[in-house]
C-alpha cells in the first residue's frame, strides 16, 4: 500500500513506523502538520490508500479523514483521551500502559479502534519509556491495524465510555520540595524530563528542570543543593535525595525558546561553591551492576569488561567525550578480551551538542573543539588492537553517533533501534572517521546513498545493509543482561584469541593503505570550513533546531530537488525534518 504519515515533527516514533512500514513493503511518505499549511490539499496530492498519524499534536481536519482512512496512535490504552496521557500515567505512578490505534473522527482520541496493545510503565523517564516501551507497543499496534486494514474485512470496534482529561500543566507538576518525597518528586520528574520540565525556583530565579534520578547516601534540608556530579546538581528531598541532570531558562517573552543545558552549566557562576561527589566504582546508569547514578559506569563479567554512557538525548558535548575517552582508556588497562560500549536502554548516541554549541560564547569554537574530542574519541576506539570492541545499542543513534558505533568490531542493537547515519540534514559533511567507517561495511557506493538520501534505518534494515551485525529481540530493559551474557560467552570462546590477532594485521594494512589521520584531517577541512563561515546553512539549521523554530512547511529533499507524492521508494520529503538534539 501507500501509506502517508501525517505528523507535527518527524520524531523518533516516527521515523520508526516510517522505516518499519517501508521493511514490510509498503510505499511511505510523510507530510508535516504544520500551523498555517493546507494539509487537506496535501493529503490530497498524495491520493495515499491510507493516513497515519504516529505524533500529531492537533486535530486532523474533517475534510481528510471524512475522505481518507486516518489512523491515530494514541499513547495510552483504549479509553484514555487527552494530550499528557504518558505524563500523567507516568506521575500518577500508573505501572501499566498501552498504545491505541484509532480512527480519526470529529471528536479527539474518540473514534473506533483498530488496535491496542499493553506495555509495561518501568521507572524510567517519559522520553526514554517513548522511546522504548511505547514505541515497541505502537509499533505492534501499527502493524496490525494496517493489516487489518489491507485486509478489507475488519470492522474496527467503537469505543465505549472513556475519559478526556486536560494537559498537565505546570501548576499540577509542581515540586513541593519541603512536602513530597523522593519517590514523588522522581514521578514528577520522569513524567517531565524532555518536556516540558518541571519549572521550579532555584538559586533565586525561575528554571524548567529536565531529568531525574535517585540518590543513596547524599542527604540535607529538603530543597538544599547537596554537590555536583559531572554537570548535575544534587537536591535533597524530605527522605533522600535526587541528581537533575539538565536545566533550561525560562523564554523570554518574544524570544526563542532556550536550551536543555548540563546544570552546572546552565547556572555558571550563580552555582554556590558545592563539592564534585563522584559515583562509587562500579557504578553507572543501568543495570544490578549500577545503584548509585552516573552517566558512565564500568563492570566485568569474566573476561568481558561493560563501559556504559548514558547522556540525555543523546548529545555529546565536548565535556562528555573527553569524560567518556577517559573512561575508555582506563578500561583498556583492564585485562580483557571483549571491551563493550554502550549497553544501555536508551539512547546510544547521536553525536555533537548543539544545545552546548547554541548557548556558547562562540559556537564556532564551541562546534570545533566537540568535533575533535568526537574524533578523539572514536579514534581510540578505531586504534584498540588488543581486544574485541564491541558497540551495544539498546536505543537509537545519529551522525557521528552512528560512527561512533561503527567504529567496533561488531554492532549489536536491540531490534526497536533507528539509526540515521547521516550528517546533511543539519548541513555538515561530517566527521568521526565516517570516510573509513561507513565504506568499510556497507561499499562506496552504499555510503555515499545512506550519507545523502537521509534516510532513517531500521535495526533490521541495517542488519540486512551489513551496517550492524546481530539484532536482539528483547524488551527495552532485558537488553542489558543478553549483551552481557552474549559478550560473556564472546569471550571465552577459543577462537576470539585469533580473531583479535587477525584485527591488529587487517588494522596494520589498513594503515599502510591510507592512514586514519588523512581521513581525519580531510574531514575536519571540510567541518571547519562550515563551523567558521557565518553564512554557512549549518548556523541557521542548528539555531533554529536548538531553539525550536518552527517550519513554515514540510521541508523538500536535501539539496533542494523536489520530490513527487510519488516519489516515495526514496527519500519522503519530511525526512529533512530535524532529528535529535545533536549531530
Amino acid at each position: 500500500m501507500y501509506v502517508l504519515l501525517v505528523a507535527s515533527a518527524f520524531n523518533s516514533l516516527t521515523q520508526r513506523v516510517h522505516a518499519e512500514l517501508r521493511d514490510h513493503g509498503h510505499r511511505v511518505a510523510v507530510e508535516l502538520a504544520l500551523p498555517g499549511t493546507g494539509l487537506a490539499d496535501a493529503v490530497r496530492g498524495h491520493r495515499p490508500d491510507l493516513v497515519i498519524a504516529p505524533m500529531l499534536r492537533t486535530a486532523i481536519p474533517e475534510e481528510v479523514w471524512a475522505a481518507h482512512t486516518c489512523l491515530v496512535v494514541h499513547p495510552g490504552p483504549v479509553g484514555d483521551r487527552g494530550p499528557s496521557s504518558l505524563d500523567r500515567a507516568i506521575q500518577d505512578g500508573e505501572s501499566r500502559w498501552g498504545v491505541t490505534v484509532l480512527q480519526a473522527n470529529a471528536e479527539m482520541d474518540a473514534g473506533d479502534v483498530w488496535a491496542s496493545v499493553a506495555c509495561p510503565v518501568l521507572p524510567v523517564g517519559k522520553s526514554d519509556l517513548y522511546r522504548g516501551e511505547i514505541a515497541d507497543a505502537a509499533l505492534e499496534a501499527v502493524l496490525l491495524a494496517v493489516e487489518r486494514f489491507a485486509s478489507g474485512t475488519y470492522t474496527p470496534r467503537p469505543q465505549a465510555g472513556g475519559r478526556a482529561r486536560p494537559l498537565l500543566r505546570q501548576e499540577d507538576r509542581r515540586i513541593d520540595w519541603a512536602g513530597d518525597t523522593t519517590e514523588g518528586v522522581l514521578r514528577a520528574l520522569r513524567a517531565a524530563d524532555s518536556q516540558p520540565g518541571v519549572r521550579d525556583e532555584l538559586l533565586g530565579g525561575d528554571w524548567y528542570l529536565h531529568g531525574g534520578h535517585r540518590e543513596e547516601r547524599l542527604r540535607g534540608r529538603p530543597g538544599e543543593l547537596l554537590a555536583t556530579r559531572d554537570g548535575a546538581l544534587c537536591r535533597a528531598t524530605t527522605d533522600g535525595a535526587v541528581w537533575i541532570p539538565e536545566l533550561r531558562a525560562p523564554r523570554r517573552p518574544g524570544g526563542p525558546a532556550t536550551p536543555r543545558l548540563p546544570a552546572t552549566l546552565a547556572l555558571a557562576d550563580r552555582l554556590p561553591p558545592l563539592p564534585e561527589v563522584p559515583a562509587p566504582p562500579h557504578s553507572g546508569p543501568h543495570g544490578p551492576h549500577h545503584r548509585a547514578w552516573s552517566d558512565i559506569g564500568y563492570h566485568e563479567e569474566g573476561q568481558a569488561g561493560f563501559l556504559s554512557f548514558s547522556f540525555p538525548g543523546g548529545a555529546m558535548s565536548t565535556a562528555h567525550c573527553r569524560r567518556l575517552l577517559d573512561a575508555y582508556r582506563t578500561a583498556l588497562t583492564r585485562p580483557t578480551a571483549v571491551l563493550v560500549l554502550g549497553g544501555g536502554r536508551d539512547f546510544f548516541s547521536n553525536g555533537i551538542h548543539l544545545g552546548v554549541i547554541e548557548a556558547s560564547a562562540d559556537p564556532a569554537e564551541e562546534s570545533w573543539a566537540n568535533i575533535n574530542a568526537m574524533n578523539d574519541l572514536v579514534e581510540a576506539v578505531l586504534t584498540t588492537t588488543d581486544r574485541l570492541v564491541v558497540s551495544a545499542l539498546g536505543g537509537n543513534a545519529a551522525a557521528g553517533g552512528v560512527m561512533l558505533a561503527l567504529a567496533a568490531d561488531e554492532v549489536w542493537c536491540r531490534s526497536g533501534v533507528v539509526l540515521n547515519p547521516h550528517y546533511r540534514l543539519m548541513g555538515l559533511h561530517g566527521s568521526e572517521y565516517w570516510t573509513y567507517t561507513l565504506p568499510r561495511r556497507v561499499g562506496p557506493a552504499l555510503a555515499d546513498r545512506l550519507t545523502t538520501e537521509a534516510l532513517p534505518l531500521s535495526a533490521a534494515a541495517a542488519l540486512g545493509l551489513g551496517l550492524v551485525d546481530r539484532t536482539l529481540r528483547c524488551p527495552p530493559g532485558a537488553f542489558t543482561g543478553e549483551t552481557d551474557r552474549l559478550a560473556a560467552r564472546l569471550a571465552a570462546l577459543p577462537a576470539t584469541a585469533s580473531r583479535i590477532a587477525a584485527k591488529k594485521a587487517a588494522r596494520e594494512r589498513d594503515e599502510a593503505e591510507r592512514p586514519l589521520a588523512d581521513h581525519r584531517r580531510a574531514e575536519l577541512a571540510e567541518m571547519r570550513r562550515t563551523f567558521f563561515d557565518p553564512s554557512a546553512p549549518y548556523h541557521a539549521l542548528r539555531r533554529a533546531f536548538v531553539r525550536k523554530e518552527r517550519l513554515v512547511s514540510t521541508p523538500a529533499r536535501p539539496g533542494g530537488s523536489p520530490v513527487s507524492p510519488r516519489d516515495v521508494t526514496g527519500l519522503a520529503a519530511p525526512d529533512a525534518a530535524p532529528g535529535p538534539d545533536c549531530c
